[in-house]
């Protein structure tokens, strides 16, 4: 930070290392800030150049390592003693405050751009005067806003002013004491625009800033060279771009590349250009454009038929089933936006000529990302594990995989995005990392994958100590082994399955622990019990909100599945018509088991069917399991079986992430049993299960009959009301 009052706040010039497709332009108030550069000659960024591209990035050590060998650094800035390592928090409490204080703008989006302006005055005091300077008056912070002005005339217009009064700019710089902007492990420009504008209102436009460590991660794993350009076409507050440079400053290259950002979002573009411009050294350009229909209102924006391939990608794209990204003529512009379909038997999606209706926006991302990248170029990219893993984004995966070589895919825990307990999403997301190929028929490859189970904070966004990413991010640069556990793992692309991504499914570790057990048991999978007709297995029905407190049949939903039994009191009761509509068709029967498929923690959870369970209706998101053969399997072993430690991690490894809930899918059949070799072992546990549930299920059953008889017949009568 000491430099920047010479780099950052010096008179602006127009930089001389521009790649070619984007054009030095004249200053443009509020929508685009280009920094300016060192150094006086220009770079040679030419995209055509073999020797660009095999150009040697030097370490920290003095040693320098291809990229080919060195294929990714995972590295940690260590912070400065005293310094503040939550800058969330910190902007939290210096919102509270202004709201209170500062009288005539208590709109959060007004107070953001004065703390904006705070920034930029703290920057300069603190490269002017050191980091350990005393605390500044209002005079100071007021003169040094008319020098930031003069010096960034394209970021503010020369006619703002500090609209905080004295005493509140004064306690805003005590608060901001312990913020040093030039941390790498922290994100302080994306903690302060998630904090004065709302997790509601981006959570709407899809916006969910990834937290610095994962941002690290990536970085690291792309390992941007020296000289490349790098294009973050969803900048939003700018958090890949400013890992990238100091991705750059850690490893100390010859010099460094271009930086290019891209946000539909006026403000973001404009938080990242501020950002970018309290960077020394950084030749960066931030434009507020549409990145998916290339549009924008800055006259210097170029064509997309003009724009040059670049050399890496990182991004996060806004994801959203109700996001509308592209339409009209737009839309027919992406293969992605099209439907795809799959004949009876064939491994191939084949385009069609009909249009998706809302497609994704992070399904034309991922189009215009490739599109955007020269051949050998790099993608990094934060994406929605649905999209990796479900059925119904397969073609999308085959369109990937046509395009690019995929070098890793990191699955993130459900926790990563979330900055409280209600602030944020749960939505789970997978880091990849691809090669766009070279040539027509690439040759298959390895892919590293990786199921990070802890990544700093908690699920209210409390930071914690347990974060797993800087140690996958050792093992894919090589630093560290590959173990063959969540941590890292190899899987040969030949051996995908359905062109499903998700690392979780690949994972070694439960196929380890079943292997263990291989000398005393049988490990017979579930789809094997089908097909030899010893398993009979079909799924529930629903009846609509309607349908709800029409009577008192028992209508099972996925929260009434607990302790291998059926709830006492369900929380839904249908009709005698009802219950005679599904009767045949779910067939319920004492010996059968009910299993979650779809939800969030209850997915595998289990309950027998007793004879008092035997009249209900089950809903769509259960499975019923029938043993036809009791002697070749019990019930109540198979109830043991699916509910072991093995078995539950086979269940966590093959459920996905859907757009709201996980789901099972038709991968029970994949489920291995272990059973007991032993005969006698058998029988034993089949009792064990059957005491258990026999004594339950009496027990409920005495519960539910004392409390009818407190009421007598109106006990009857509302049977079906909870208790």
């Amino acid at each position: 930070m000491l430099a920047l009052l010479s780099c950052c706040l010096a008179t602006p010039r127009r930089c001389a290392c521009l790649h070619p497709a984007w054009p030095a332009r004249e200053p443009f108030v509020f929508s685009v800030i280009s920094a300016p550069c060192v150094g006086t000659g220009r770079a040679n960024l030419s995209v055509e150049s073999d020797d660009h591209h095999e150009r040697s990035v030097a370490h920290p050590s003095g040693v320098s390592a291809t990229p080919e060998v060195q294929r990714g650094e995972a590295w940690r800035s260590e912070p400065r003693e005293g310094i503040v390592s939550d800058s969330r928090q910190l902007f939290r409490d210096l919102r509270n405050y202004l709201a209170g204080q500062h009288l005539g703008a208590t709109q959060d989006r007004h107070l953001l751009q004065e703390v904006l302006k705070i920034l930029l005055c703290k920057a300069r005091l603190d490269s002017s005067m050191g980091v350990a300077r005393s605390r500044a008056d209002a005079a100071i912070y007021r003169t040094t806003w008319e020098q930031v002005q003069e010096s960034l005339p394209h970021l503010f217009g020369g006619t703002e002013h500090l609209k905080l009064q004295d005493q509140v700019i004064e306690q805003v710089d005590r608060l901001l004491a312990s913020l040093d902007l030039g941390r790498a492990d922290i994100d302080p420009f994306a903690d302060l625009y998630e904090t004065f504008t709302g997790n509601m209102a981006r959570g709407q436009e899809g916006q969910f800033f990834t937290p610095p460590n994962a941002v690290e991660l990536l970085v690291s794993m792309v390992a941007p060279k020296a000289g490349e350009v790098v294009l973050d076409p969803a900048c939003g507050a700018g958090g890949f771009l400013a890992q990238t440079a100091h991705f750059w400053n850690r490893h100390r290259p010859r010099r460094n590349g271009q930086l290019i950002g891209i946000d539909k979002d006026a403000e973001l573009a404009r938080l990242t250009a501020l950002r970018m411009a309290l960077m020394p050294g950084v030749n960066a350009d931030t434009y507020c454009a549409d990145s998916l229909a290339w549009k924008s209102s800055e006259s210097h924006f170029p064509q997309l038929a003009d724009v040059s391939p670049v050399d890496v990608i990182l991004t996060n794209p806004p994801f959203g089933s109700k996001i509308v990204a592209v339409s009209g003529e737009t839309q027919r512009q992406f293969r992605l936006a099209h439907r795809w379909t799959r004949s009876k038997g064939s491994l191939t999606f084949t385009q069609s000529s009909t249009l998706v209706s809302n497609v994704s926006p992070q399904v034309v991302f991922i189009e215009r990302c490739l599109s955007l990248l020269r051949p050998g170029g790099r993608l990094g990219m934060v994406l929605p594990e649905s999209l990796l893993s479900s059925q119904r984004y397969q073609y999308v995966v085959q369109f990937l995989r046509d395009q690019a070589k995929l070098e890793a895919v990191v699955g993130m825990p459900e926790n990563l995005f979330k900055v409280s307990g209600s602030g944020g999403t749960h939505t789970k997301t997978c880091l990849l990392v691809a090669t766009k190929h070279k040539s027509k028929n690439p040759a298959t490859s390895t892919i590293f994958m990786a199921e990070a189970k802890w990544c700093g904070n908690d699920s209210r966004g409390r930071k914690t100590e347990r974060d797993e990413l800087p140690e996958i991010g050792r093992r894919y640069s090589g630093i560290e082994h590959i173990r063959n556990d969540h941590l890292g793992y190899e899987v040969a692309e030949d051996q995908l399955q359905d062109n499903i991504l998700a690392p979780r499914y690949y994972d070694p570790e439960p196929v380890q622990q079943l292997l263990t057990l291989k000398r005393t048991h049988d490990l017979v999978s579930v789809g094997k019990l089908i097909s030899d007709g010893i398993l009979e297995v079909r799924s529930g029905h629903e009846v609509g909100k309607d349908a709800y407190g029409t009577g008192d049949i028992p209508f099972v939903r996925t929260s009434d599945i607990s302790n291998w039994e059926v709830k006492l009191d369900p929380k839904h009761g249908v009709s005698e018509e009802i219950y005679n509509r599904y009767a045949s068709l779910q067939d319920v029967r004492e010996g059968d088991i009910l299993m979650v498929r779809d939800g969030t923690y209850l997915i595998g959870t289990c309950a027998y069917v007793s004879k008092y369970d035997q009249k209900i209706v089950y809903q769509s998101h259960l499975l019923k399991l029938r043993v036809t053969d009791h002697s070749e399997l019990s019930p109540f072993l198979l109830l043991a079986a699916l509910s072991s430690a093995p078995v539950k991690r086979q269940i966590r490894a093959k459920r996905f992430t859907m757009d709201i809930i996980d789901t099972l899918g038709n991968r029970l059949s994949e489920l291995v049993l272990p059973l007991p070799r032993d005969p006698q072992l058998r029988i034993s546990i089949a009792d064990q299960v059957a005491t258990v549930i026999r004594d339950r299920v009496e027990a409920r059953e005495l519960a539910r009959q004392a409390c009818l008889a407190v009421a007598g017949d109106l006990g009857e009568a509302d049977a079906d009301l909870n208790l």
